[in-house]
């Protein structure tokens, strides 16, 4: 078993900066790959962001690319996403999540999934 839990959300402007946080618990987090999805009230979750278990590649939905980063550090069972340039569109519950096999951008793929943290971008 693994435990999720995310933090960092909060309300921001159109144009400001969030760091998310996803700590770790349970088995070896070190050894997996990790990713980022959210959810808008209404809409399906997507994906947003992943890293591989080294934290050497990284993978970003192009909706994101340029404005998001994705960072880990196994020595403390965390995964971040710096989100900058942020826009109303952008407003959704952000959620942390363990790879488990198959494609990193598809939802399926994740075995073990964090509670969410709300973020609200006001324009």
């Amino acid at each position: 078993q693994v435990q999720l839990v995310e933090s960092g959300g909060g309300l921001v402007q159109a144009g400001g900066s969030l760091r998310l946080s996803c700590a770790a618990s349970g088995r070896t987090f070190s050894t997996y790959l990790m990713g980022w999805f959210r959810q808008a009230p209404g809409k399906e979750r997507e994906f947003v962001a992943a890293i591989s278990w080294k934290g050497i590649t990284t993978y970003y939905a192009d909706s994101v690319k340029g404005r998001f980063t994705i960072s880990r550090d196994n020595d403390r069972n965390t995964v971040y996403l710096q989100m900058n340039s942020l826009k109303p569109e952008d407003t959704a519950v952000y959620y942390c999540a363990v790879h488990n096999g198959g494609s990193y951008y598809t939802e399926g793929a994740y075995a073990y999934w964090g509670q969410g943290t709300q973020v609200t971008v006001s324009s």
